[in-house]
C-alpha cells in the first residue's frame, strides 16, 4: 500500500467513525448523551481535518502516478486540501459541535411543534454557514459556495432557470389533474401495525437487492441511509401506523441509496473515492444528486409502478388482510400515485415533490443571502405552502420543522433532490435502451439485471467521476430535464385519463 493510500484509508476510517456516531445519535442514543456526543464528534472531525491538512498527506498525493482511479483520487485529495485550508479550524469545530446539539434541539422542537425553542440554534447554524461560504469563496452568491459542496458546478444562476422550467410544467399538469376525479385513498390511513410494515418493507428492499448481511433497517425521526464502508450500509425509516405509504416508500427510497453504497467496487473501500473530504463524511456517491437519483429511481420508477404492484400486492394483502380486504390492485396502485398537495415533503407525490424542494431552496437561499431572518422563517414557509400548494400549515411540526437538514447544517443540499429526479429518468431511459428485456424482467420481479447495470455504470465507481461525467458516459448527455418531464406527463396522463387533453405536454414541447 502506498503512503497516499495508507493515509487515505486512515482518513476514511475516521469519517466512518463519525458516521457511526451519527447513526447512533439518530437511532439509539438517549437524550442525555447530546452534549458529550457533540464534543466527541467535534474531536473526531478535528483529528480528520488535521490528517487531511498534514503536509505529508499533500506530499503523498502529489507523488501519485498510475491508473485513472489513483490519479483522480489524488487530484480530489489535493482539491479538498486547498479548500479546507481556506476554512478556519475553529469554524470546522464549531460546526461539528453545533450539528450534534442542533439535531437534538430540532427533534425536541419538532415533537412539540415549538419553533422558538430551535430558532437560536438555527440562527447560529445560518451564521456559521455564511462564514463557511465566505471561506470557500464564490463569485455571485454565497449560496453558490454551499451548493458546490453537494453538487459540483451547480450555481444559483444555473439552478433558477431549471427550476423555472420544471415549475411551469408541474403547475400546469397539476391544474389539469385537479380538474379530474381523484382516486380513492381512504384505506391508506387505516391501522397498519408497525411490526408488519417493517417485515413487508424489508422484504421488498431485499428483493431489490439490499444485502442485509451488510446492512440493517432501523427506525428514526427522519429516514436516512449511512455507510461505514460498503460492508456495513444501514438504512432507517419512520413508521406511521395510520399512514401505510410513509414507511414503505421511505424504506424503498433509502434502499436505493444503500445499494449505491453496497455496489462500490471493493478496491475503492477506505479510499478518497468513498470519502467526502471537504464535508468530512464517508459517502461514495459522485454527488448528492447522483445519490438521490438512485433512491428516487428505485422508490418511484420501480416501487410505484403497476408492474411492481401487480406482482407484490397479493403479499401486501396477505400481510394486512383486514385492512386491504376491499381494495384491489388497481385501486391501490392509483392511491399510492395519487396527486394531492400535502404538507410533508417525504410523503409528497412525485409531481408536487419538486414544489416542496423549490420552496426550501428559495428560503434557504434567502437565509444565507441575508434577505430572510430565522425569526421570519415560519411565516415565510407557511405563506409559500399556501400560495404553492393551497394548504394551511396547522403547526410548525408539519411545516418548517419537518426536515432535519437545516439542523444538520446541510444548506445547499435540497436542490439535489430535484437534480436526482432528473438524473433518475435519464439513467432509467439509458437502462431501457441497454436492456431490451428490462420491462419483462421487472414484470417478473427480476430486479437483478437493472441493479447489475446500474452497478456497472454508476455504483462501482464511487466518486471516481463527476456527476456530469457519469451522465455523459451513461446517457450521452449532460443534465437534461426532458426525460423526467416526459415521464411525469405520460404517467399522470395514463392515471388520470388526460391523453388528448394536454397537448402542451407533447414530447416536442419538452
Amino acid at each position: 500500500m502506498t503512503e497516499f493510500k495508507r493515509r487515505s484509508a486512515e482518513l476514511n476510517d475516521l469519517l466512518c467513525v463519525l458516521n457511526v456516531l451519527t447513526w447512533d445519535a439518530r437511532t439509539q442514543m438517549p437524550a442525555g448523551g447530546t452534549a458529550a456526543r457533540a464534543h466527541q464528534m467535534a474531536t473526531i472531525s478535528g483529528v480528520a481535518r488535521e490528517r487531511l491538512l498534514a503536509p505529508e498527506f499533500e506530499q503523498a498525493a502529489q507523488q501519485v502516478t498510475g491508473n485513472e482511479a489513483d490519479t483522480r483520487a489524488a487530484q480530489q485529495a489535493l482539491e479538498a486540501v486547498a479548500a479546507m485550508r481556506r476554512v478556519p479550524a475553529a469554524l470546522t469545530h464549531d460546526l461539528a459541535v453545533l450539528k450534534s446539539e442542533s439535531q437534538v434541539l430540532w427533534a425536541q422542537a419538532r415533537s412539540t411543534g415549538n419553533f422558538a425553542t430551535f430558532a437560536p440554534a438555527l440562527e447560529r447554524m445560518v451564521d456559521l454557514n455564511r462564514q463557511l461560504a465566505d471561506a470557500l469563496g464564490y463569485e455571485d452568491h454565497p449560496y453558490d459556495a454551499l451548493l458546490n459542496t453537494y453538487e459540483p458546478g451547480l450555481t444559483v444562476a444555473t439552478l433558477l432557470p431549471l427550476f423555472g422550467r420544471l415549475r411551469a410544467h408541474h403547475v400546469e399538469l397539476l391544474q389539469a389533474i385537479q380538474d379530474q376525479p381523484q382516486p380513492r385513498s381512504d384505506f391508506l390511513t387505516r391501522q397498519y401495525p408497525a411490526a408488519q410494515q417493517k417485515e413487508f418493507s424489508l422484504a421488498m428492499a431485499q428483493l431489490f437487492g439490499y444485502d442485509t448481511g451488510r446492512g440493517r433497517l432501523d427506525e428514526s425521526a427522519h429516514p436516512f441511509e449511512i455507510s461505514f464502508t460498503q460492508q456495513d450500509v444501514r438504512i432507517t425509516t419512520r413508521f406511521q401506523e395510520h399512514f401505510l405509504p410513509a414507511a414503505l416508500f421511505g424504506t424503498l427510497h433509502e434502499t436505493g441509496h444503500a445499494m449505491y453504497e453496497q455496489g462500490v467496487h471493493p478496491d475503492l473501500s477506505r479510499s478518497v473515492l468513498t470519502s467526502d473530504l471537504l464535508g468530512l463524511y464517508a459517502v461514495a456517491g459522485a454527488s448528492y444528486g447522483t445519490h438521490e437519483s438512485q433512491s428516487r429511481l428505485w422508490e418511484n420508477r420501480i416501487g410505484r409502478s403497476r408492474a411492481f404492484w401487480d406482482l407484490h400486492y397479493p403479499q401486501l394483502q396477505a400481510t394486512f388482510p383486514e385492512q386491504l380486504a376491499d381494495v384491489d390492485v388497481t385501486e391501490f396502485h392509483r392511491a399510492v400515485n395519487r396527486v394531492q398537495p400535502s404538507l410533508i415533503r417525504v410523503e409528497a407525490d412525485e409531481l408536487t415533490y419538486d414544489l416542496h424542494i423549490m420552496l426550501r431552496v428559495e428560503l434557504e437561499r434567502a437565509l444565507i443571502g441575508g434577505e430572510l431572518s430565522v425569526q421570519d422563517l415560519p411565516e415565510a414557509w407557511n405563506s409559500r405552502i399556501q400560495s404553492d400548494l393551497g394548504l394551511t400549515v396547522p403547526s410548525d411540526s408539519q411545516g418548517v420543522l419537518q426536515d432535519i437538514h437545516w439542523s444538520s447544517g446541510m444548506f445547499g443540499s435540497f436542490p439535489t433532490y430535484t437534480i436526482g429526479n432528473i438524473m433518475a429518468s435519464q439513467f432509467y431511459q439509458a437502462a431501457e435502451q441497454a436492456l431490451p428485456e428490462l420491462s419483462a424482467h421487472l414484470s417478473a420481479g427480476n430486479y437483478a439485471p437493472l441493479r447489475q447495470w446500474l452497478t456497472e455504470q454508476i455504483y462501482q465507481y464511487g466518486r471516481t467521476f463527476t456527476p456530469h461525467e457519469l451522465l455523459i458516459r451513461t446517457t450521452g448527455s449532460g443534465l437534461d430535464p426532458a426525460p423526467y418531464l416526459q415521464y411525469l406527463t405520460n404517467k399522470y396522463s395514463d392515471l388520470y385519463g388526460l391523453k388528448g387533453e394536454i397537448t402542451s405536454f407533447s414530447a416536442s414541447s419538452l
